[in-house]
């Protein structure tokens, strides 16, 4: 029997590919056929990249022909992947009762940005506003813990017929983290459209009520989870927290500068320097400035913007924290004073910059170089 084209055709109209109604033929998925002799060559069109799909959708091929055309065929199937492009969807509308969104932001770990997005949380409730916080750091989340309600689960509610997650509260404030929903010892382990999407079920699956202010405690860095962000919601402002160390303090400087971007425009409040000088317990004067002196004003006066607050390097605040009991609440004590006042300093800011600015609009990827304000 002499190869054709027409032969072939009719030995492929014998294959149907997986999750497809018609045959390989019929879905127009051969794009191409040559017939070289006894030789074939052909370019098949598939919608799922799996290399499992791929080997089945070759091998599929390959046993047609040899079935139905000419078993000694020598083929060779080209796979054309043209899969749908998925988008992670983020909305860009201002959450319902909330008045103002504060994120908390750290060019590098390990700061203490989770430990002053806390405080400032809990300061906050204590002065009588309406508070929640997001723990936006999904791989590293700890706000679950600072709060003290590490085991306890959200529950789901109807509001106005649809299901949402009423957030936990403790000490005042509203509180979802992704750390209530993950086992203690599992790490979480996702790409950037995965945390994209888990910090948008966080934002908008979450019924908050009314706010006067709702805290966004960031991850680390500048990455997509901060992207993400951005394009969710409209940010107030942003608060960068840094030590005063170089290292710490050129990752700040990015930090500052990602805020600033013409095509984002987010107003950074200012910078909270942390861990400025050990101050030991039995010598409450002595101030041992352990990651250099001062390197957070330096850089506040050379970005001009504000230096919010220098919170000293105390055991307690530690303990606090992994006693699930934020440093603020130690009324009388040195470091709840220096707290109380960066909280007071940080609302002053913003006080300024709702008076002085036009409300932040959320941010539209327009293209993979860049973004622009949403109209």
């Amino acid at each position: 029997m002499k190869l054709t084209k027409e032969v072939v055709l009719a030995a492929l109209s014998n294959l149907t590919l997986p999750n497809e109604g018609k045959s390989i033929v019929e879905s127009g998925a051969i794009k191409n056929l040559q017939i070289f002799g006894a030789d074939v060559e052909i370019d098949v069109e598939i919608k799922i990249p799996t290399l499992q799909y791929k080997k089945r959708v070759e091998v599929d091929c390959i046993k047609a022909i040899h079935d139905h055309a000419f078993e000694k065929s020598k083929v060779k199937v080209n796979l054309i992947v043209n899969a749908p492009k998925k988008k992670v969807e983020i909305k860009g509308d201002p959450i319902p009762g909330v008045q103002n969104i504060i994120a908390i932001s750290s060019g590098k770990g390990g700061v203490g940005k989770s430990t002053i997005a806390a405080n400032f949380a809990v300061g906050l409730a204590d002065l009588g506003y309406k508070v929640g916080v997001i723990d936006a750091d999904i791989y590293g989340p700890s706000m679950h813990i600072m709060f003290d309600v590490e085991g306890k689960n959200p529950e789901a509610i109807n509001v106005e017929g649809k299901s949402k997650i009423k957030p936990l509260e403790s000490y005042g404030v509203k509180l979802i983290s992704i750390g209530l929903f993950a086992q203690t010892q599992q790490a979480v382990v996702w790409r950037g459209p995965m945390a994209s999407k888990a910090l948008n079920q966080l934002i908008w699956d979450a019924h908050w009520g009314e706010l006067d202010y709702l805290i966004v405690d960031l991850p680390p860095g500048t990455g997509d989870v901060h992207l993400s962000l951005v394009q969710s919601i409209p940010l107030t402002g942003a608060v960068v927290v840094s030590t005063p160390q170089n290292i710490a303090l050129a990752d700040a400087k990015k930090g500052v500068s990602m805020f600033q971007m013409e095509s984002i425009n987010v107003p950074v409040l200012g910078i909270v320097e942390n861990m400025a000088y050990f101050t030991p317990e039995e010598l409450p004067k002595n101030k041992y400035y352990i990651f250099g002196k001062e390197g957070a004003q330096a850089l506040a006066e050379q970005l001009g913007i504000e230096l919010l607050a220098e919170i000293p390097l105390v055991q307690s605040v530690r303990e606090a924290a992994d006693a699930g009991r934020p440093a603020i609440l130690q009324d009388g004590t040195p470091i709840s004073i220096e707290l109380l006042k960066m909280t007071k300093k940080i609302l002053n800011a913003v006080k300024k910059r709702n008076t002085n600015l036009a409300p932040t609009k959320a941010v539209e990827i327009t293209h993979s170089r860049g973004c622009s304000t949403k109209k």
